[in-house]
């Protein structure tokens, strides 16, 4: 079947256009010579197409018993748009299945973006220094995940999204740098830079294995050289990943490609 020109138009053509622009605009304001200012916005999760544009995981695909949903929700007097990431977890082992040992986690990512008329889409956040995130936590252990286009597809980039003020919104901002390179939720060693001009993916995980509902809210996600946008997060808990016996989700599963 020969698709219509009209969703070429408003598919691949504006794809392509909308990065020829941004490509233009770094070359136009010489952004490749200095220090970028502007954010660079990775996700928007205040748009119900949002919803569309990403995919949930959980221990539900092998058979175990969390629940997981991605919903908008729509500006109010007291809270911006944006998406609502929640659900229940349960530890609860599925009949029948003895290879499944672990379950407990729940998880989202956006899905692989449209190519254009450029290649693959990918992001290249090398020019900036932090990636920030507005949510508002309920205050679980949630990482957020990163996934590059590398020559071990399941390899993850995990860092743990440390909230200041659980039940309010706030800006996390987190160093690339920090993240912490995985595969199967084992810490892997040696330890590689991330591959920062090729990212794939940007997601949020909650493994704490803690039974019970979750609830994050998520706005926009953008990566950033400004210090104002947000407290930076250093340091903490994350250190313990440095121990290669640290399992950060289920071995058994792990964030699809």
């Amino acid at each position: 079947m020969k698709p219509s020109s009209y969703r070429l138009a408003d598919g691949f053509l504006k794809r392509s256009l909308d990065e020829f622009k941004r490509l233009s605009n770094i070359a136009l304001k010489a952004e490749g010579l200095r220090v970028p200012t502007a954010p660079y916005y990775l996700l928007d999760l205040t748009s119900p197409a949002a919803i569309e544009s990403c995919k949930t995981m959980c221990d539900a695909d092998v058979g175990g018993f969390s629940r997981v949903s991605l919903d908008h929700i729509p500006a109010s007097s007291t809270e911006p748009a944006h998406t609502r990431f929640h659900g229940n977890i349960s530890i609860e082992l599925p009949p029948n299945r003895p290879q499944i040992q672990r379950t407990g986690y729940a998880a989202w990512r956006n899905k692989d973006r449209s190519a254009t008329l450029f290649g693959k889409s990918l992001w290249d956040i090398d020019p900036y220094n932090y990636l920030a995130l507005q949510i508002k936590s309920d205050g679980r252990k949630y990482f957020v995940n990163v996934q590059t286009e590398t020559i071990v597809p399941t390899d993850l980039h995990q860092h743990r999204l440390y909230a200041r003020t659980p039940g309010g919104w706030e800006t996390v901002l987190i160093k690339w740098n920090e993240f912490v390179r995985t595969n199967h939720g084992v810490v892997v060693e040696p330890q590689k830079e991330m591959l920062r001009q090729k990212v794939r993916t940007i997601g949020i995980g909650l493994i704490d294995r803690v039974p019970g509902p979750f609830d994050l809210a998520v706005g926009k996600v953008w990566a950033t050289n400004n210090l104002e946008d947000g407290k930076i997060i250093l340091g903490g808990p994350i250190e313990k990943l440095e121990d290669k016996k640290v399992n950060l989700t289920n071995p058994e599963i792990q964030q699809p490609t």
